[in-house]
C-alpha cells in the first residue's frame, strides 16, 4: 500500500485544534453549512485557522454559498482550498476561479451510478470529492468508481480500520473522514491520530 494524504473534516470546538495539530494530516476541514451539527461560524474559524500548524491546509466546505462569503473566507486565509458540496456548477466553479487567483477548488458528487461517476470524471474542479450523500457517514458502493479516470478524494463512511482496504483497492489522492474519528459525536483524538497512521502506511 503506498499511502494517501488524508483530510480530517468537521473540526468545530477550540480542543480540535490540538488534536488536529498532534495528528498532523494534510488537510483540516470546516463546515460552513449552518444546518450541519459541526457548523462553524467565520469568527470561529478563524480562532480554529491561528490555532492549527500552518503545514495543515484548511479547506472550507459550502452549500450553495454566496460566492462572496467564499471569496471572504479565502482572502482572510481562514481556509486555503474551497470544497463545493451543493449544486454548484461549471459556472460557479470559473467565476471563484477567476474572483480567487490560484485557488483550489473540489467539487463533490453523490455516487449512485455509472452516470453519477461520469458526471465527476468530467468535473471542470481541481478534485472531485466521491462520497454517499452530504455527512451521511455511510459507505457507497465503491465497484462503482473502480479505474476512475483521475484524481479524486474518498469520502463516506470511512474509518481507521477500512483506510487501509480503501487505499489499495480505489487508490485515492485523499481519504477524507469526519465521523469515522469521533466518540459520541465529537472528534477522539486516538481515533485521529490512528486515521492518519492508516493513510500513511507502513
Amino acid at each position: 500500500m503506498s499511502g494517501a494524504k488524508i483530510k480530517i473534516c468537521g473540526l468545530f470546538r477550540p480542543c480540535d485544534a490540538q488534536s488536529v495539530n498532534d495528528a498532523m494530516p494534510d488537510y483540516a476541514g470546516f463546515v460552513f453549512d449552518d444546518r450541519s451539527r459541526r457548523y462553524v461560524a467565520p469568527q470561529q474559524a478563524h480562532r480554529l485557522r491561528e490555532a492549527i500548524c500552518p503545514g495543515i491546509v484548511t479547506v472550507g466546505v459550502f452549500v450553495d454559498a454566496p460566492q462572496e462569503r467564499i471569496a471572504a473566507l479565502y482572502r482572510a486565509q481562514v481556509i486555503g482550498v474551497v470544497q463545493l458540496h451543493g449544486g454548484e456548477g461549471d459556472g460557479d466553479i470559473a467565476r471563484l476561479r477567476e474572483a480567487l487567483c490560484g485557488v483550489e477548488i473540489w467539487q463533490a458528487y453523490k455516487i449512485r451510478s455509472a452516470a453519477d461517476r461520469r458526471a465527476a470524471e468530467q468535473s471542470t474542479a481541481d478534485r472531485v470529492l466521491l462520497d454517499s450523500g452530504s455527512g451521511s457517514g455511510r459507505r457507497f458502493d465503491w465497484s462503482l468508481i473502480e479505474g476512475f479516470a483521475r484524481p479524486f478524494v474518498l469520502a463516506g463512511g470511512l474509518t481507521p480500520e477500512t483506510i487501509p482496504e480503501a487505499i489499495a483497492r480505489l487508490h485515492p489522492d485523499v481519504v477524507d473522514i469526519s465521523s469515522g474519528v469521533e466518540s459520541g459525536g465529537v472528534k477522539d483524538p486516538g481515533k485521529m491520530l490512528s486515521a492518519v497512521a492508516a493513510a500513511r502506511g507502513p
